[in-house]
């Protein structure tokens, strides 16, 4: 049995590679979610890359790819992801149907015309579009369950919880936090073994005490995190979407900050893989 967790891109916003970020990474959102004999990846930044590189080869492979939501950062990766160059490879795309534009019309446009050598409809994959909503259940296979939550950003996001064997992971990246932890969000994450949390910002960065005023872009605090993680009652905390601008130092400094606060918690960086089953 194995559910495991690995990272392959912790950035929000842009890759950011470099000499201050080689520890953390600079690539940009995706976690694979190894869960018994299913490849899930979820969300399709230049992280995905490597994952698709990763992949061994069999004769047939299935991915599911769980899309927080549309924003390039997100589904930049896409165009040099492996699978998708495969004959033999099934990749669905799972996201909510609250996005204001269609998957295919975000990951076709992407590779368009000025944009991309290779069309999006030329890709010798089979590739599904998988709609659905929070508050929603995806059985897979009946041994995985992923149930979505709507989250707080601009043109919306989804959270993700996969459950497995008495297990469980959430994924809440992109979300802004309100001035109490949001309902949806503490329903999602309530008693999981392990909570990723967009914590692009510090209290101050947010409300502008340092830097730029940031409420209302769409993201949240490692305080926040730490709240949300405490009232969940969650076993584990990933701090996770890192500003492209917090270096490696800054990213320490974060974690000596949240570990004083809720001890199980963990800057993620990539290639930090986490076994969910002993």
């Amino acid at each position: 049995m194995t559910f495991r967790v690995r990272f392959w891109g912790v950035r929000g916003s842009v890759p950011m590679p470099g000499a201050s970020t080689v520890r953390f990474g600079g690539n940009t959102s995706c976690v694979e979610v190894r869960v018994g004999e299913r490849v899930l990846a979820l969300d399709a930044g230049t992280g995905l890359v490597g994952l698709g590189r990763s992949l061994e080869p069999r004769r047939a492979l299935e991915v599911d790819l769980l899309m927080s939501h549309l924003h390039w950062d997100h589904i930049q990766g896409f165009p040099f992801f492996d699978p998708a160059f495969r004959k033999d490879a099934l990749v669905r795309i799972h996201g909510s149907s609250r996005f204001t534009e269609s998957f295919e019309e975000a990951f076709a446009g992407q590779m368009g015309g000025v944009y991309h050598p290779v069309p999006f409809r030329s890709l010798p994959a089979t590739i599904e579009f998988v709609s659905a909503g929070g508050g929603q259940t995806l059985d897979l296979d009946g041994q995985v369950s992923v149930t979505m939550a709507d989250l707080d950003h601009p043109g919306g996001s989804i959270g993700y919880r996969i459950e497995y064997a008495g297990r469980s992971v959430v994924y809440a990246t992109d979300h802004e936090h309100f001035t109490f932890v949001d309902p949806a969000l503490l329903a999602l994450a309530k008693g999981a073994d392990v909570l990723i949390y967009d914590a692009m910002y510090t209290d101050d960065e947010y409300v502008g005490n340092v830097g730029m005023h940031r409420v209302g872009w769409g993201h949240s605090t490692w305080q926040y995190g730490v709240r949300t993680a405490r009232e969940a009652g969650v076993r584990q905390l990933v701090l996770f979407h890192h500003d492209p601008f917090h270096d490696d130092a800054y990213l320490d400094g974060i974690e000596r900050l949240a570990r004083a606060a809720f001890p199980n918690t963990t800057v993620a960086w990539e290639g930090l893989e986490i076994d969910l089953l002993p």
